[in-house]
């Protein structure tokens, strides 16, 4: 029982005991959520004097940016304004301008078309003060206006002429002596630095014997020696009463030479029949060749001129026993080879074309008949079919003008001919043909009006003309001396230079072609 007491007073306590925790803490709970909430309004007073106080601050700064932005709105658009103001000015002072300008303008036009109505007028006038005056012209002059216009074109005309001769001479003397006073530099180096020896050569050539009885030997039983040797080298051999001598003739030099050897080998050897003829022959065909090779190997190395084919050089080698108007052919190409190269380097062209193409140039004289066409052309087909350069085959071609010389050293090679062939001594002609170019250069001079006499000088290289006076004026005798120049070098061939020289009153006018 009392253990039951106990546990039911335990439990009532512990009842009581929960029961009261429970008031305490519920007390408590009270009060910490008053105080809780007094913190709370605390809190929202305090956050609503904040906001409250930010608020007021940011109505403040608002209200002084707004008047910041207004003031500064209002100061650009005052000027903005002060802009405008000064454009609209220059707007009406422009309009002001542009007005007076029309202004201006309206009396410039008013004053041109009075201008053109006074100026119209005027011409009107004019007009027909001319046709009163053409008329009166042709009632005091008795003659129509095709008439008298025909009269003043020959007048003018005939002053034009005549003023143009005089610009004519005038012209051509300052150019030929510029030119003169170049080429004369230009060529006496080139001559002075090319002096070459000419020895004419013919178409016969002696052999010495050393006794007349070799001659009897030369012609042998029934002359069948000499018929050998002439079937054999081609060349005639004429035994005559010449003493000691024996002379060959033929108008082929390598033949001929080649028939000297063998003569001067059988005479040498003594031994003097058919089948020794054959033999020292082909003996002597051989030495020619090796001649011929070596020569032309020499003309290669005394000009410089190196890299030819084989077969160039062995043609080359030809042209020593070529002559062209008793001048050797091949001591021809080498002065032109020279004097081309002087030239070309004193004027700054290529020196080695000119050389080369000076070389070549006369080539194709070494090639035999059977060949057509002149030498000029067979020239620069070999120096095209041993690949020679394009300059180089030009300048062979033009050298005897067959075309146009387009390159500074074709005409080099040109003039470069030309020197070599006119050189005192350096070629020989007929005396027929020396007649008839003489006769031809007075004949072309004599034709035209105006002239009284004419005279060929100095071996046909200068041609003096005498006029008529009355007939050929100072400016004219200008015209006339350029007009039979160019006839000449249109008409005549000839080496070197002819000069004109065309005498009025002993006054005289040349032109050098």
């Amino acid at each position: 029982m009392n253990t039951i007491i106990t546990i039911l007073v335990g439990v009532l306590a512990l009842a009581a005991g929960v029961g009261l925790g429970y008031l305490v803490r519920r007390n408590l709970a009270s009060s910490k959520m008053a105080g809780a909430e007094r913190e709370a309004e605390k809190l929202v007073r305090d956050a609503h004097r904040e906001a409250e106080t930010l608020l007021k601050e940011a109505k403040l700064e608002a209200k002084e940016e707004v008047h910041k932005v207004r003031g500064e709105v209002e100061l650009e658009l005052r000027e903005r304004r002060g802009e405008l103001s000064s454009a609209e000015q220059r707007m009406l002072q422009r309009e002001e301008q542009l007005d007076a300008r029309a202004l201006e303008q309206d009396r410039r036009d008013q004053s041109l078309r009075d201008r053109e109505a006074n100026t119209q007028k005027l011409a009107d006038e004019l007009e027909a003060a001319h046709h009163d005056a053409v008329q009166t012209l042709e009632r005091i002059s008795g003659m129509s206006t095709a008439q008298a216009r025909e009269t003043l074109l020959k007048q003018t005309e005939d002053d034009a002429r005549h003023d143009m001769a005089k610009l004519v001479r005038q012209v051509e003397e300052e150019a030929r002596r510029e030119a003169d006073r170049r080429a004369r530099n230009v060529l006496s180096l080139s001559i002075q630095r090319t002096a070459a020896n000419h020895v004419a050569e013919t178409t016969v050539s002696v052999v010495n014997l050393p006794s007349d009885d070799m001659k009897g030997r030369i012609i042998g039983r029934e002359g069948r020696n000499i018929r050998t040797l002439e079937n054999v080298t081609g060349i005639d051999f004429i035994i005559d009463d010449t003493p000691e001598a024996v002379v060959l003739s033929g108008f082929d030099g390598v033949r001929r030479e080649t028939a000297r050897l063998t003569l001067t080998k059988l005479i040498t050897d003594g031994r003097i029949h058919p089948a020794r003829i054959e033999e020292m022959f082909g003996q002597a065909q051989a030495e020619v060749e090796a001649a011929m090779e070596e020569a032309g190997e020499q003309a290669c190395f005394d000009t410089n001129v190196h890299g030819l084919a084989p077969e160039l050089v062995r043609t080359l080698g030809r042209l020593k026993y070529r002559t062209s108007y008793g001048q050797n052919v091949l001591n021809h190409s080498v002065e032109v080879a020279h004097l081309a190269g002087i030239m070309a380097a004193e004027l700054g062209a290529n020196v080695k074309i000119a050389k080369r193409a000076g070389l070549l140039h006369d080539i194709g004289k070494a090639i035999d008949h059977e060949v057509d066409g002149s030498h000029a052309e067979i020239s620069q087909q070999l120096a095209k079919k041993y690949r020679e350069s394009q300059s180089v085959v030009h300048a062979i071609q033009a050298h005897h003008q067959d075309i146009e010389p387009q390159t500074v050293e074709a005409v080099l090679v040109q003039a470069a001919d030309a020197i070599s062939a006119a050189r005192p001594g350096a070629r020989r002609e007929s005396l027929e043909n020396y007649v008839k170019r003489l006769e031809a250069l007075e004949e072309i001079a004599e034709k035209h009006k105006g002239v009284e006499k004419c005279y060929a000088m100095q071996a046909g290289r200068e041609v003096r003309v005498m006029v008529k006076p009355a007939e050929v004026d100072d400016g004219g005798t200008a015209l006339l001396a350029r007009e039979i120049a160019k006839e000449i070098e249109g008409q005549l061939d000839y080496p070197g230079q002819i000069k004109v020289t065309v005498i009025r009153e002993n006054r005289a006018v040349e032109i050098a072609k």
